[in-house]
């Protein structure tokens, strides 16, 4: 397949369009070369280009090819899920946004010591966390001081109050994230 580069201005003038062979192994490398390519074709200099904007299908066929990180998932204030690695902490809030019960921070940082280097990234669910996502966010807080690792909140991808499917939303994105970030930080 093929990488391509538009270099436009005000929105709906094109100045330039090019091509490069994706690189899969290392999709940066194509992103590269039709930069470019369409800078070349242009005759413009980098310096004078005022945003970059990358659009790419790589999340979408990574769940298609089942692809992407392992994962490990905090579940804060549910009762015990399936999979590996997972972490069950008591916590979480009442549907009125009251503590049902603190944050259980010993088991956490137990969780986050044994698998750090065994997973790409880390899923945090919070038992009523779209009303009060005060336990998602301390415990993100503590998995990226302790890992350096991306985390994905689930309150922060969908408002509904479906935990389990919250969770799997987080999950998916932790997945993903890493290989998202490659990319950016190498694009």
């Amino acid at each position: 397949t093929y990488t391509d580069a538009v270099l436009q201005r005000d929105e709906d003038v094109v100045l330039a369009r090019a091509k490069a062979l994706t690189t899969r192994h290392d999709l940066a490398i194509g992103v590269g070369a039709a930069v470019r390519a369409v800078l070349r074709e242009a005759a413009i200099d980098p310096g004078d280009v005022g945003m970059a904007s990358l659009s790419t299908t790589l999340a979408t066929n990574a769940l298609v090819e089942g692809q992407g990180g392992r994962v490990a998932l905090i579940y804060v204030g549910f009762r015990a899920k399936a999979g590996e690695p997972v972490c069950v902490l008591d916590g979480g809030h009442n549907h009125d946004v009251s503590e049902a019960a603190a944050v259980d921070e010993p088991a956490r940082l137990t969780f986050l010591e044994e698998h750090k280097s065994d997973v790409s990234g880390f899923a945090v669910a919070a038992q009523f966390a779209t009303r009060n996502p005060a336990h998602e966010v301390r415990v993100a807080e503590l998995v990226r001081a302790v890992t350096g690792a991306p985390v994905s909140a689930s309150h922060q991808l969908s408002a509904k109050l479906g935990g389990p499917k919250r969770a799997l939303t987080a999950v998916l994105n932790a997945r993903l994230i890493g290989m998202i970030d490659a990319l950016i930080g190498r694009a």
